[in-house]
């Protein structure tokens, strides 16, 4: 148990040490989205009957950032520390794969959380939220920073360098997120494309956490929530059976 707090608390040390570009960073970049399609959709777009546009995507953003920031967490601390060669020093321990598997997929949830309340308190400024369900808020927050952490694991155990890394991010995760409804309801696509964005396990986290706010969704919160959770249960089995076997981890 102390190996699993002491990789836990390294985990997370890691990421707030240099918060002003882990954290501070996403939230800028998240305002800096909202501010430019705020400005220029609001007037133009409108989603749901009572809510405005900036309203709507606001929990988007927010859902956005803390997807994207538990992936990066988890993957690059694995492929930093297979390029410069420590990762022996975390293998050698005592420290089940289960253990190493919980502490990385925390501390990935522990950044993506952080990162997602500081975008929501600095776009709150912006419009006043309703807060109709809020325990859908959380769930879906912990579930979706779970399942990219884990997701983040697999990228960096596969990944040998830095450049296959920013393949998978940029060819699946950031195109994924993109696509998953964070700037629009699918209801505003053509059919064809309503139909390939369910395929997207992404948008049922994004769609069933704005439903935590609003009350309404695109569809319905329960098979939002069965979805994800199915989602971490297959990448947790995945993630650890990789880990068990030291796929691309032991020489």
């Amino acid at each position: 148990m102390d190996g699993f707090l002491t990789l836990l608390y390294k985990e997370v040390l890691r990421f707030w040490k240099v918060s002003f570009q882990t954290v501070a960073a996403p939230v800028l970049t998240a305002l800096l989205y909202l501010l430019i399609f705020s400005h220029v959709l609001e007037k133009h777009v409108k989603v749901y009957d009572t809510i405005s546009y900036t309203a709507f995507l606001i929990p988007g953003l927010v859902m956005m950032s803390v997807l994207q920031n538990a992936f990066a967490n988890s993957s690059s601390s694995l492929i930093q520390s297979k390029v410069t060669g420590n990762i022996i020093f975390m293998l050698l321990p005592p420290i089940s794969y289960r253990q190493f598997f919980a502490a990385y997929v925390l501390a990935a949830v522990a950044r993506g959380v952080v990162v997602g309340l500081g975008v929501l308190l600095v776009t709150l400024w912006f419009v006043d939220l309703p807060w109709r369900a809020p325990l859908w808020i959380v769930a879906f927050a912990l579930l979706g920073s779970a399942i990219l952490g884990a997701l983040g694991m697999i990228a960096g155990i596969w990944a040998e360098k830095f450049d296959q890394l920013a393949v998978f991010q940029n060819f699946i995760i950031v195109p994924l997120t993109f696509l998953s409804g964070v700037f629009y309801s699918i209801h505003s696509l053509p059919i064809f494309w309503q139909q390939v964005s369910h395929f997207n396990p992404i948008f049922y986290m994004i769609d069933g956490f704005r439903y935590g706010f609003f009350g309404v969704s695109d569809v319905p919160p329960l098979l939002s929530l069965g979805i994800v959770g199915a989602c971490f249960i297959v990448l947790t089995l995945f993630t650890l059976r990789l880990l068990k076997s030291g796929y691309k981890l032991r020489a």
